[in-house]
């Protein structure tokens, strides 16, 4: 076990842990420790505590000394300076007309560095920069890019939502988010409606995207075919995951038909052994010749026609969802050829067997 306290330095980052040593902190206590850009003034946000080694990532750094008040006058100072210090950024960067865009400054706690923090398309030469800043501060200059999503959690802003961006108030990390995400869970797959003030994918998109993956298997998927209360075989067009509604094509002239999940099944069920594209033929089938007694079947389904057997009839389905029955099944077989869309069989060639 090892003692750590969990440290954050500006609001909504990320909390990092630190060895406290001998020193015991409460949350909302301020901490001096050095991090890769020099000594800085931390909060704490977790008090002292042990963990098991294994949830360590890296080995700790310790806590140099709590914070006195001469540290929080000094962070006031520094704050105060800041803003002006960044317009004096920002002159020299319009200036040199540098391709980069002016961000926010900060000053490590024992005023040793100044550093300006600004985003770019590619990588900028500020060397010309960096001889006006120097003299100008009589101190360290450092220069830092940053990504798109960390500008936006500086600058901040409103979001589709109309709250504030969730990296600005309660985000610490930034998670993987991709458009299979939004894809799953029927959003638009415009970019432009479903990104950011960063301009990357919201990172809201992956907050429930497990909890969609799970309703996804208690409800059919668009494009899929369903037997309904009052239509053996048409095709779902819109699903409410959420409220488990499922909209169908039973009329092609008609509006769509809401129903909820537990009234629809599938019309082929998925086998999840099954493989894309597989041929599938019966089990008793046996090697008898064969025999088409409906060519006009065959044409049809070249025409995209859908056809279905429900156990015992035979159905033909276009793609405008007209459902028009051929005849009783007796005793046959029936070889199908399953092409799949989304794992879903599509079209199916049918030849009865005498």
């Amino acid at each position: 076990m090892t003692e750590i306290v969990g440290i954050q330095f500006k609001n909504a980052s990320r909390v990092y842990y630190f060895s406290p040593l001998t020193y015991k902190f409460h949350v909302g206590e301020y901490a001096i420790v050095e991090t890769v850009r020099g000594l800085e003034l931390g909060k704490v946000i977790i008090a002292n505590r042990l963990v098991e080694d294994n949830e360590l990532s890296h080995e700790l750094k310790p806590v140099i000394r709590k914070a006195t008040h001469h540290d929080l006058n000094l962070a006031k100072k520094h704050e105060e300076m800041a803003p002006e210090s960044y317009e004096i950024f920002k002159k020299y960067v319009n200036q040199l007309e540098l391709p980069m865009k002016p961000l926010y400054c900060e000053y490590t706690i024992d005023s040793s560095k100044v550093i300006f923090y600004y985003s770019a398309e590619d990588r900028v030469d500020f060397r010309e920069l960096l001889k006006l800043l120097t003299p100008h501060f009589k101190t360290r200059v450092e220069l830092r890019q940053i990504g798109p999503r960390e500008a936006a959690r500086v600058v901040g802003g409103l979001g589709s939502c109309g709250r504030v961006i969730c990296c600005k108030t309660c985000l610490n990390n930034f998670d993987f988010v991709t458009m299979k995400m939004a894809k799953d869970q029927g959003m638009s797959l415009n970019t432009n409606k479903i990104s950011g003030v960063c301009g990357k994918l919201m990172c809201c998109i992956g907050y429930e995207h497990e909890l969609y993956l799970e309703l996804k298997k208690e409800v059919p998927n668009i494009g899929q075919l369903v037997k309904t209360p009052n239509c053996p075989c048409c095709k779902v067009v819109n699903v409410d995951y959420i409220k488990k509604i499922v909209s169908v094509q039973e009329n092609p002239e008609g509006a769509p038909v809401r129903y909820e999940a537990k009234q629809v099944s599938l019309v082929v069920p998925r086998n999840p052994n099954e493989q894309d594209c597989e041929l599938v033929v019966s089990n008793d089938v046996k090697e008898e010749p064969v025999e088409i007694l409906d060519e006009a079947v065959v044409e049809k389904e070249e025409e995209n026609f859908i056809l279905y057997d429900d156990g015992k009839s035979i159905y033909i389905t276009d793609e405008s969802n007209y459902t028009l029955k051929l005849m009783e099944k007796k005793n046959i077989h029936i070889f199908y050829f399953s092409e799949s869309y989304y794992g879903i069989p599509c079209f199916y060639t049918i030849i009865f067997i005498s």
